[in-house]
């Protein structure tokens, strides 16, 4: 599923490898033209896991300096507050959250355990099914998936502009270089297993946090009815409507039935 086909997830972005445009919440940010060194210049030999955490730290400050961040003290960051409350720690990860206050109706998490949620999805989804997306998301990271599309990009930019890790140290991004990486993050692709698994891990997450365990299969539910409004984007109508939602949506609402039947 591709990154916003990822369905709940994450990135909205358009543009080409050079002169390019990353755009979220109707803002487009110039990328500046990379430079292309030619795979022979990159230096990118290992990258550790630390080096990934690392990268991810640097760019989700990049993120949160190009989008709005809502204020702790507002209606949206109040009520993800609420949401969140007590998800301090999760899969090895000291988890941080934040609402960016643009329409687009999408979510992701980073691998340094950032979790950012769109105003576009909370304003559509209720708090059980928020936090679905959320589980969801990390189970992106969980799984190691969100690690291999980020070195996967990191590569990909190291073989352009010379960047790299040799010797297990990362080096520091450019903006121009952190834009690239949110593009080419945006057109990560993942595989029906790894949706399958994500999907898992949303339920999952719900059963283990005492939230309702239809909640992944109704916010999967919302995003397909979401792609029938008059109003709904081509891209919109393009994931939410694939028959493999419908049928993931499915598969979790049989996982909740099992569940409510196990525990009655």
């Amino acid at each position: 599923m591709k990154v916003f086909a990822f369905l709940c997830l994450f990135l909205l972005a358009v543009g080409g490898t050079a002169n390019a445009q990353i755009k979220i919440g109707g803002k487009k940010i110039n990328t500046k033209k990379l430079i292309n060194a030619g795979s022979d210049a990159a230096k990118a030999i290992t990258l550790s896991d630390a080096d990934i955490v690392a990268i991810s730290r640097e760019y989700m400050e990049w993120m949160d300096t190009h989008n709005p961040v809502a204020s702790e003290d507002s209606e949206l960051g109040q009520r993800l507050a609420k949401i969140t409350s007590g998800l301090k720690n999760t899969d090895g990860l000291d988890l941080n959250f934040k609402v960016y206050e643009v329409i687009d109706v999408n979510a992701f998490a980073c691998g340094d355990g950032s979790v950012r949620v769109c105003a576009g999805l909370m304003e559509i989804m209720d708090d059980n099914e928020v936090l679905a997306v959320i589980g969801h998301e990390i189970g992106y990271v969980r799984n190691t998936d969100t690690k291999d599309a980020m070195k996967s990009a990191y590569l990909r930019s190291a073989a352009r502009n010379a960047i790299g890790a040799a010797g297990g140290v990362a080096e520091k991004l450019t903006d121009s270089q952190l834009g690239e990486l949110a593009e080419a993050l945006a057109g990560a692709q993942y595989s029906q297993k790894q949706e399958s698994e994500a999907d898992l891990h949303g339920f999952e997450f719900c059963v283990a946090n005492g939230i309702d365990p239809y909640a992944m299969a109704n916010s999967l539910n919302k995003l397909v009815e979401l792609s029938k409004g008059e109003k709904a984007s081509a891209l919109q109508k393009t994931f939410s409507t694939h028959p493999d939602t419908e049928k993931r949506a499915a598969v979790m609402k049989e996982k909740a039935d099992e569940y409510t039947k196990s525990h009655q």
